[in-house]
Order: C-alpha cells, then structure tokens, then sequence
C-alpha cells in the first residue's frame, strides 16, 4: 500500500470553525492542556483563561475512558512513573473528566473566544465531542493506525488534525492512504511530532514538518514537546501551518505532562515567539520594499562625466563613469549613451539625465 503525492501543490487549507489554516495564514495554535487538570474542572476551567490570555486559538484536552483506553495490567511509560501510579488505567483515572465537566469546559470556551478541541481515544469519545459541538478532532500520535477510530472522525465532516510521533514512514504513509481513501483532501492537517516527554532539542528534527507537507501534500504542523518557548517560532520558519504546545498551571505540580508543559508567562512568550517569527518572514514577495528606497537614493549609482564637456561632444566611454547617488540615468544604462551627442554643456561630475542627451 503506497500513496505518492506530486510534491507540488498542497491543499489550500483547513477551516477550524472560522479560521482558516494553512498556506498564507497565520499559524493556528492549540494550547495543549490535555490532562494537566488533574481531574479538577475548576483547573481545566483556569487552563483555558490561560491558553485565551496567551494568544492562543484554541484549548485542547483529552477525552477519555480509563478502563476502556487501557488493559487493567497496562504499564506506565518511563516519564509517568514519577506519578506514583504502575499500572496506566490507575493513573489515567485520575485524571478523568466527566461529560457535564467538558460540557462547562466548552461553554467556558466560548465565553472566553477561545475554540474548544480535544482529542478523542474511542469512537464513542468521537460522538461525545460532536455532541459538544466541536469543530476539529485530533488524532493522537498513538491511534494513527487506528482505523475504528479515524474513520468515525472522519465520519462527522469535521476537520481532522492528525500527529505522527513515534510512527514509522511506512505507517504514516498507510494513514494517508487511508485519509485519501475517505476524500478528506480537504480536512486533513498532519503534525510532525517527536514522542519524548520531554523532546531534547537536537531531537525535534523540525525539518520534517515541510517533508510531510511536501510528500503527502496536507498543511502540516508540529506538536512540540520540548520546553523551550523558542520552537514555535522556528517551527513556523520551517513552514509549521498548526502548533500544538502543552500547558500547565504548575510545572512542578504531580502529573505525568507538568513537567514537560509551559507555565503560563511561558506560553505567552512561546506564542509571541511565534508572531516574531511570522512578522520577520513576511510574504516571501521579491523586490524592494518602501522602507530601502532612502537608502537606494544615496547608495545607487548615477552615471556622471569625468570632465568638462561642451554641447555636441559625441559620447565616449572615457567621458563617463558611475558615481553614487542615484537619481540620474542608471548604470545599466551606460551602454546606450555611447555614441550619443550632449544637448547641453555640462561640467566635471555632473550626473546626467535624459534630457541633457540628443
């Protein structure tokens, strides 16, 4: 099974609820909160005045049932043993959040103008978030090759934002095809990811993030797990449509993603880090901008005349050189005025214009 896109054109775009995503907009983010909770609504609550206070677009947690998500003798992974828990259905059960609670959640959202996301782990999580009137479902890295549910995402017409840490290229290339098979051309944005908890640096391999746009053909992004508040910025230089970066109240608090997450003044500076990045890339168009024109003035070049020269002189190449500034006929031009006459006397230095030529 193999899927090859031309590595020319992308799809134009996705649209999460109003705002359009991809080639020439604004990068999207998603203030992860996910379980950084701890179960709390009330903290879930401050997380999304957090992620609205920082700049973000949007707030994303996760949806989920512990004793359905895991097998009762399921192991933690390295970074969660900190937790206290040995065994992931009892440490994710802690962190569960009810359907009245998402329900406050995304009423919560829309009073602060922030969009409500969160990424769902079973098909029946799927039609919870319907119901909750989302628009847009993430797809975890962990359920790219899950069929049951990508396919009841891609059911509900929504958009989908689908992460690929810890896949092999042959598994991300299955998912596509899958995507393709479904005519989700137009919904579709991948995220390059690194699933490290937290990702070093010299790991992040942010170049990915055009390859996958280039090979598959979708806006892609970056979910950023490393804790620096400078990715941002230079995920979108390597042209990042969508970012994904986790949030906390406490870094220091108990929980398997605190310690990797930003606190609050760090999320503001990672998004600002990103509208820098933006602002310093600007359109890409070629050509001079208005902010150059006075230097062009003093440091272009005029042609001018070495000597003093009367009306009539026919026009040599000794008689002429270039010398700042401009404003006079453009070096460029210094071939076409060879062989022509002076209208006019002129005297050593003067920068001549078209009108002193015959």
């Amino acid at each position: 099974m193999t899927f090859e896109h031309d590595g020319q054109s992308v799809a134009p775009g996705v649209t999460i609820g109003q705002t359009p995503v991809g080639p020439g907009c604004p990068a999207y983010v998603v203030a992860e909160a996910g379980v950084n909770h701890n179960g709390r609504l009330d903290d879930a609550l401050r997380l999304v005045d957090v992620a609205a206070e920082a700049g973000a677009q949007a707030v994303k947690f996760q949806m989920f049932r512990a004793d359905e998500l895991t097998t009762a003798g399921a192991g933690v992974a390295p970074y969660q043993a900190a937790c206290g828990e040995a065994r992931q259905r009892d440490l994710l059960a802690r962190l569960e959040l009810g359907d009245e609670d998402f329900a406050q959640i995304a009423a919560h959202c829309r009073a602060a103008g922030i969009e409500f996301l969160a990424t769902p782990f079973s098909p029946a999580d799927v039609d919870r978030l319907v119901r909750l009137g989302v628009r847009a479902i993430k797809i975890a890295s962990s359920d790219l090759n899950n069929p049951l549910l990508m396919e009841r995402a891609a059911d509900t017409t929504l958009p989908l934002i689908v992460s690929t840490g810890a896949a092999t290229e042959s598994e991300i290339r299955a998912s596509v095809y899958r995507l393709r098979c479904w005519d989700l051309d137009q919904r579709v944005i991948l995220l390059h990811c690194v699933s490290s908890y937290p990702t070093p640096l010299e790991a992040a391999n942010l170049g990915a993030i055009r390859t996958l746009e280039r090979v598959f053909g979708f806006p892609s992004g970056y979910s950023d797990h490393t804790t620096s508040t400078e990715t941002g910025g230079w995920a979108v230089a390597a042209g990042a449509r969508l970012l994904e970066k986790h949030m906390t109240l406490d870094r220091a608090a108990v929980g398997p993603d605190h310690a990797m997450s930003l606190d609050p003044p760090a999320l503001g500076e990672y998004i600002a880090a990103v509208r820098r990045a933006e602002a310093a890339l600007g359109s890409g168009r070629l050509g001079m901008s208005a902010l150059e024109a006075d230097v062009r003035a003093v440091a272009r070049r005029s042609v001018v005349v070495t000597r003093d020269l009367p009306a009539g002189t026919t026009l040599r190449a000794d008689m002429l050189t270039l010398k700042r500034p401009a404003g006079g006929i453009e070096p460029d031009q210094l071939d076409d005025l060879l062989g022509r006459e002076l209208a006019t006397d002129v005297t050593r230095d003067t920068m001549l214009t078209w009108d002193m030529i015959r």
